[in-house]
């Protein structure tokens, strides 16, 4: 195994406060409201649709939603799926799965039942907290997979009583948004019921930083779900980390955070819900990005740090402008998922009066591996700095036990304490990700002399749409049910606001004809709407390797020669 130490010329980038180490975290995940809730008691913890949560009452509703788990035979190691929105039911049955020691499974409320029950089959969760809109999808999974307590939220009820009341109007826009948020479900457990405990014992064991607290899915090549064992010292370290790369926040002292991206997200959840409860701010919840909800908070409490993709800058600043709301309070956001064009931030810096910096992650490492300094000197078009504590390499991606030359381009290898473990049940594929303890990021890039990263490259064919991946087999294997392709190759193109679009180039079967809309509803039925393709291209045949491998580079390359794109 490498034991060297490979220098690390970021150091001396750091912003000012920044450590270029941190000490060993101890303690687990539940520490984190746990301390906010001592320090900061009736501090405002979650804010959902005006109606507020302190840090006191947060801990109250964990401990006794942790108490009603394990009296439905929640134990320590089990699996739990959490299939939910953004909301306080969210962040309440996080905490509480973990007080037990169990496994919290993060899974996107907004994927089809197949794509659903396919990672149901691979973590075997007997205990599921879902979204009432979702209850029923997982009532109909096959008798194998069913699980033994099946608990339902009803988002609306962590919502202000006017809200709720509004809700009810028997008026067409009412109906409509209540549809969007709620359904009556049938042979399920209210979720009312399990924080209607009496609170789990203080003597009861906790878990030790060890153990696995997180299983977060990942795109793979192969569209298989892949679960990224996550430990409570992965988190931990990574949150403090986010802590450490923007010493200007101050714990307690009204730190604001917005939680704009999806929990079930691996970004989302450790910048919105690990580091904001690390912080003692007020998370401000949203279970879509709406971005007159958003500004409707920005009046009131603007976010001293606002974690986005792009496409929701880009929205935001838009609808600023439109409505005359100034932006001005917003301090630091962050950009991650997709390249941050500078053409966005600047107008975005100039009417928020704070920063917009890039970073970089991956599920694998909690997620975030670096970021742009919060300083004068971060550099556009990079993916900034790695974090204190985070090591990289640079190799050659066909013998990456070799360095490559320095700031040439080649494999980034990382480790550090963030860095997972493995993959959950799968060994092999846990062996292929690692070379000599490091793991492999499957991302080209180049290392300047001042330590700043630049993504040149995937060797990893996903696309990242929206900040989603999306597998390309996965959508090939989906669209090849159509009746009318013989053959398909699936690839991401630019595509501006979400940084690139599904694209498809289709061979039809003899005689069939492109009935592009039809093919797109036919794929909607299977996946989830982002992973469907915006455009399909009739080719005549795709190009192969000897072996019979499509080259969707190649494939690219055509699609692109047809649009006259770059």
């Amino acid at each position: 195994m490498t034991t060297y130490d490979p220098p690390r010329p970021w150091i001396s980038s750091y912003a000012d406060g920044v450590p270029e180490d941190l000490p060993p975290v101890s303690g687990s995940l539940i520490d984190i409201v746990a301390a906010s809730a001592r320090d900061f008691p009736d501090a405002p913890a979650l804010e959902f649709f005006g109606q507020e949560m302190t840090y006191a009452q947060l801990q109250a509703a964990i401990d006794r939603a942790a108490a009603g788990l394990h009296a439905l035979g929640v134990r320590s190691g089990d699996p739990v799926a959490i299939v939910l929105p953004n909301c306080p039911q969210h962040i309440i049955a996080f905490y509480a799965v973990l007080r037990l020691g169990a496994v919290v499974v993060e899974h996107n409320p907004l994927y089809t039942p197949r794509e659903l029950r396919k990672q149901f089959e691979d973590h075997g969760a007997k205990h599921a907290i879902v979204w009432s809109k979702v209850v029923k999808t997982v009532q109909e999974f096959p008798r194998d997979l069913a699980v033994t307590s099946l608990i339902s939220v009803d988002v609306t009820r962590a919502m202000p009583l006017m809200t709720r009341f509004a809700l009810r109007l028997p008026v067409a826009k009412a109906r409509e948004s209540r549809a969007a948020l709620t359904e009556k479900v049938r042979g399920a457990i209210a979720w009312e019921q399990v924080v209607g405990s009496e609170p789990l014992p203080a003597s009861h064991p906790k878990p030790a930083p060890e153990d696995l607290a997180i299983i977060q899915y990942t795109s793979g090549t192969t569209g298989i779900p892949k679960g990224a064992s996550l430990t409570h010292r992965n988190l931990l370290a990574n949150a403090a980390q986010a802590k450490a790369w923007v010493p200007s926040i101050q714990r307690g002292k009204g730190c604001v955070v917005y939680a704009v991206l999806p929990m079930f997200h691996a970004y989302g959840l450790t910048l919105c819900l690990t580091f904001a409860m690390s912080m003692g701010a007020r998370l401000v919840l949203f279970p879509k990005f709406d971005p007159d909800l958003v500004l409707d908070v920005v009046k009131k409490h603007p976010p001293t740090f606002l974690p986005l993709v792009p496409p929701i800058a880009e929205r935001l600043l838009a609808a600023a402008k439109a409505k005359g709301i100034s932006l001005a309070g917003t301090e630091i956001a962050i950009s991650g998922a997709m390249a941050l064009p500078h053409e966005l931030v600047v107008p975005f810096e100039e009417a928020s009066g704070g920063y917009l910096v890039e970073g970089y992650g991956l599920s694998e490492c909690s997620p975030v591996l670096m970021a742009n300094p919060v300083a004068a000197n971060r550099v556009a078009g990079t993916v900034g700095l790695p974090l204190p504590g985070t090591e990289c390499r640079v190799v050659d991606p066909d013998n990456p036990t070799q360095d490559v030359e320095p700031g040439a381009p080649g494999e980034l290898v990382v480790r550090g304490p963030q860095v997972f473990s493995g993959y959950y049940g799968k060994p092999e594929a846990t062996e292929e990700a690692f070379v000599d303890g490091w793991y492999r990021t499957g991302d080209i890039v180049t290392i300047d002399e001042a330590g700043f990263v630049r993504i040149v490259d995937r060797i990893k064919e996903l696309i990242i749409t929206g900040g989603f991946n999306v597998s390309p087999t996965e959508v090939e294997n989906a669209l090849r049910q159509h009746p009318s392709i013989a053959d398909v190759a699936v690839v991401g193109l630019p595509g501006g606001r979400s940084g690139e679009e599904v694209v498809a180039a289709v061979v039809l079967d003899a005689g069939a004809e492109l009935d592009e809309e039809a093919i797109r509803s036919f794929a909607r039925e299977i996946m989830t709407p982002y992973k469907v393709p915006r455009r399909l291209f009739v080719v005549d045949e795709l190009p192969k390797s000897l072996i019979g491998k499509v080259l969707r580079r190649q494939v690219k390359e055509k699609i692109l020669a047809l649009t006259g794109a770059d």
